[in-house]
């Protein structure tokens, strides 16, 4: 007889596997340790901690040391006896009450606004052009557009003011012997609005390759499909941009645009190298006005709340170009 038939006739009940509970569960009442989700989620910031490290020490501690030394009374004799002397908001006072600061600020604004509003059309017309053009053209219009850009500003500079020079100028004796008028030994550098033509001419020369190039690429993502509807529908060339290719790529817009503004509100070098800020202080904006009353003036205290009056208004410019790219991604 099996076993299951003696227990029936005994009487006895087979022993009932008991349900596992959390206490006979294998690491049950233990802390539970780091799973593969939390690695996860830690795994990012751990990839960037580098980036933020390094950028908190080469961008952090300089900014950090220009508002400190904004701050102070730091001039050649401070310098050389090694003492700090400081004036809280003196150096602000000082530079918001001298009318020149003001006037510099005006007219970098305005040149800023010149610069970007003409790389940015002349870049959306080489962009179109790059677009329309067949292979070869094209690929010889990209690698004029690179060499360009590649070029350092020192040596543009030097080519254009060769190109506008007095005496020996290509630009005086092309417009002579075409019938312009006679431009013989004709000074370009003689006025700041003429200077500051020039200069501009430099910047926009070297800032549309980049965004005609960034811009080009993003047209050769929309599909030529789209360009046949709207040919369909009557569009012209204007109502093809404004209806299909500026609103796809408005972001890129936004993006080399909000750039073009941060490299021409700092620019340096070409306005320096041209005429250093002349003539007569009428080309000086708050890059040339800060390393005037800095490296040329020794008064470094000054220097620094000048410079901090400009992140201020970059960052005032980040802050808007953030909150356009956020109403822009809502829109999508």
């Amino acid at each position: 007889m099996s076993v299951g038939n003696e227990d029936l006739l005994t009487g006895a009940q087979a022993p009932v596997a008991e349900p596992a509970t959390a206490a006979t569960t294998p690491g049950a009442g233990s802390a539970p340790g780091p799973g593969p989700g939390r690695r996860a989620r830690a795994l990012p910031y751990l990839l960037i901690l580098p980036s933020v490290v390094a950028f908190a020490g080469l961008l952090g501690y300089p900014l950090y040391q220009v508002v400190r030394i904004s701050f102070l009374k730091l001039d050649l004799a401070e310098l050389i006896q090694r003492r700090t002397v400081f004036r809280g908001l003196a150096n602000y006072r000082t530079v918001f009450a001298d009318s020149f600061f003001w006037s510099t600020l005006v007219r970098t604004v305005v040149f800023t606004a010149v610069c970007v509003a003409l790389t940015m059309v002349l870049a959306t017309l080489v962009a179109l052009l790059l677009d329309r053009l067949g292979r070869l053209m094209r690929l010889l219009v990209s690698v004029s557009l690179v060499l360009a850009w590649a070029m350092p500003a020192l040596t543009a500079t030097v080519v254009w003011q060769w190109l506008f020079d007095t005496q020996f100028g290509v630009v005086n004796w092309v417009l002579t012997r075409t019938g312009a008028g006679d431009f013989t030994n004709h000074s370009w550098f003689a006025t700041g609005l003429s200077t500051f033509a020039i200069i501009v001419l430099i910047i926009v020369w070297q800032a549309i390759p980049f965004v005609g190039l960034t811009l080009y690429a993003g047209l050769t993502a929309i599909p030529r499909e789209l360009y046949d509807a709207i040919r369909v529908d009557g569009a012209g060339a204007w109502r093809t941009f404004r209806s299909l290719i500026f609103p796809t790529l408005r972001p890129l817009f936004m993006v080399t645009a909000f750039l073009s503004i941060i490299w021409d509100f700092k620019v340096f070098t070409q306005i320096w190298l041209v005429r250093h800020g002349g003539p007569d202080r009428q080309t000086v904006t708050l890059g040339i006005y800060a390393y005037l009353e800095g490296i040329a003036g020794s008064h470094f205290g000054r220097a620094a709340a000048i410079s901090m009056v400009m992140v201020v208004m970059l960052v005032l410019a980040l802050t808007l170009y953030i909150r356009n790219m956020l109403r822009t991604q809502e829109d999508l």
